[in-house]
């Protein structure tokens, strides 16, 4: 994503403390709100200095929004993805193992970003955001697309009936699968959302191999803190903007 300023922040650094210790930018996290706030005013300023940042009430959806003027303060449109072609825009994904998907066209001066977790990229979150970019000029010929730190398969360990939501939906997507024990799965996200990338005729897509869930120090992780029966967990922000 040359020329267009973008990234995918971790927990570290930030002024939380305790079990959000870092860079919490999660809203709804039970974290200082203050707290949060400055977090994410040191996160836009990292990756595209003055720029505002725009998010959304985040619902596991394929609901993608188009933002063509900055937000008004406090308003967070209920969907999963965000584009834009105005400059002086800082879009923010939020995320604690879902998998966070950048995109860019950079000729025609446009960005989105997704929050793809597994409703989010089995409805077709990707999709969505890709149509909202044609929708106001992208090509997708030359759209790229990165997808950021999230749970990789040796630490998504899923049901037999998760498994067969993703086959009813497509027998292809068997392969996103490996057995587990006692008869349970592990699923790989990530490669599930680069195939529907593919799918889509995203030709340049990256993949950072990043899985969220062992690294503590890096990386907030929701199943992480629910399999040691925290209270509460941090959010990680992915940023890109023009």
């Amino acid at each position: 994503m040359d020329g267009v300023a973008h990234g995918f922040l971790g927990r570290r650094g930030g002024l939380s403390t305790g079990m959000f210790a870092g860079l919490n930018v999660g809203i709804g996290s039970d974290d200082d709100v203050a707290t949060v706030t400055r977090n994410r005013l040191l996160a836009a300023e990292a990756v595209l200095p003055g720029a505002a940042l725009q998010t959304v009430y985040q619902i596991h959806s394929a609901e993608a929004v188009t933002i063509l003027a900055p937000l008004e303060d406090g308003v967070r449109p209920r969907a999963d993805a965000l584009v834009t072609n105005l400059p002086g825009l800082l879009l923010g994904i939020l995320t604690a193992d879902c998998a966070p998907v950048l995109f860019a066209d950079v000729s025609a001066g446009i960005v989105g970003a997704a929050h793809a977790g597994w409703k989010g990229a089995l409805g077709g979150v990707t999709d969505a955001t890709i149509l909202a970019m044609e929708a106001i000029g992208a090509d997708r010929s030359r759209i790229v697309a990165a997808v950021g730190p999230c749970i990789a398969r040796a630490s998504y360990e899923v049901d037999a009936g998760f498994l067969r939501r993703f086959c009813e939906d497509d027998p292809e997507n068997e392969r996103f699968f490996a057995d587990g024990r006692d008869g349970r799965h592990q699923f790989d996200l990530e490669s599930y959302v680069v195939a529907r990338l593919a799918g889509a005729g995203i030709g340049r897509i990256e993949a950072l191999g990043l899985d969220t869930y062992p690294q503590e120090g890096r990386f907030f992780s929701y199943r992480r803190a629910t399999h040691r029966g925290e209270a509460a967990y941090g959010r990680q922000i992915s940023l890109i903007g023009l």
